[in-house]
């Protein structure tokens, strides 16, 4: 381990999981005092028969996670129940850099979830990508009270409405 930090320094690591145990590794890391981050976004199904919303919880990085720990702990870490391997480059663990998780939880909201949307300014122009409405343009006009909803003028043949729509599914044109 000649090219690893300093053995006192605590670095982050990317931790590989086992199928399904995504959780338990983080809450059983955490139970042992290591710090961890294990990122989740909110993804937004629509009912195929009624139309409505339904969310779901994913994780940003599927059997991966990420652990701050010193590296004289390696081989206690990969014991962990929950935990599969550390991820290396030939036989060293890969240090995962500071800034690649600073930015990673600068992208983190209050709702605890990573906001993958490229933010939406009033008159941007929009597509709805699914639904009913899917693939009709409008233009972006304001965010409502309720943060996953927005108002968009939509441009018909012959048309223009206002509609009140799931942020999720429109996507900046």
């Amino acid at each position: 381990m000649a090219d690893l930090k300093a053995c006192d320094d605590l670095n982050w690591y990317a931790l590989r999981t086992h199928l399904h145990q995504k959780d338990r590794a983080d809450s059983n890391l955490r139970a042992r005092g290591i710090e961890t981050l294990n990122p989740k976004i909110k993804e937004c199904r629509l009912n195929q028969f009624t139309g409505a919303p339904t969310y779901f919880t994913k994780s940003l990085f599927p059997r991966y996670m990420f652990a701050r720990f010193q590296a004289t702990t390696l081989q206690a870490i990969s014991l962990i129940r929950g935990v599969h391997s550390i991820v290396r480059f030939g036989l060293e663990p890969a240090l995962v850099d500071d800034d690649a998780i600073a930015l990673i939880k600068s992208r983190i909201h209050e709702d605890g979830f990573v906001k993958m949307d490229e933010p939406l300014n009033v008159g941007d122009k929009v597509v709805v990508k699914a639904g009913l409405l899917k693939s009709l343009v409008g233009i972006f006009e304001s965010k409502m009270k309720a943060d996953d909803r927005v108002m968009i003028l939509l441009e018909a043949i012959n048309y223009q409405g206002h509609v009140l729509i799931e942020r999720s599914l429109l996507e900046k044109v």
